[in-house]
């Protein structure tokens, strides 16, 4: 048994991801690389004569990615809360008067249409 099979090999089951402000904490990243590229450029001249100019170009690429992470996080955080508004629309409007469908119905989807009883 190698030392990562103890964690690839299937028996652990994975956690659920975190929720939190993603959208602040990419804009804090992204401001944090754009402040960097900003106030390394008036060392342009330093930086080149010493071959690190890298260093400027690593933080605009950071504040670049950090745009389109931005833009990222929220049409995700978008999607979520249009699929939470989709499924609390769907309970209120899911029951037996919906339709024809009754609680004996079977389900399109395969199931029996039946629920288990409340224990």
């Amino acid at each position: 048994m190698g030392l990562i099979s103890k964690w690839t090999d299937g028996e652990r089951e994975a956690p659920e991801p975190l929720e939190g402000p993603v959208v602040g904490t990419v804009v804090t990243g992204t401001l944090v690389w754009f402040l960097l590229f900003v106030g390394q450029l008036p060392f342009y001249g330093w930086f080149s004569d010493h071959g690190h100019t890298w260093w400027i170009w690593t933080c605009a690429a950071g504040a670049g990615l950090g745009l389109v992470g931005l833009l990222y996080v929220r049409l995700r955080e978008a999607a979520l809360r249009r699929e939470a508004a989709a499924a609390r629309d769907a309970g209120r409007t899911a029951g037996p008067s919906a339709g024809d469908a009754s609680p004996s119905a079977p389900d399109p989807a395969g199931g029996s249409g039946r629920r288990a009883p409340a224990e």
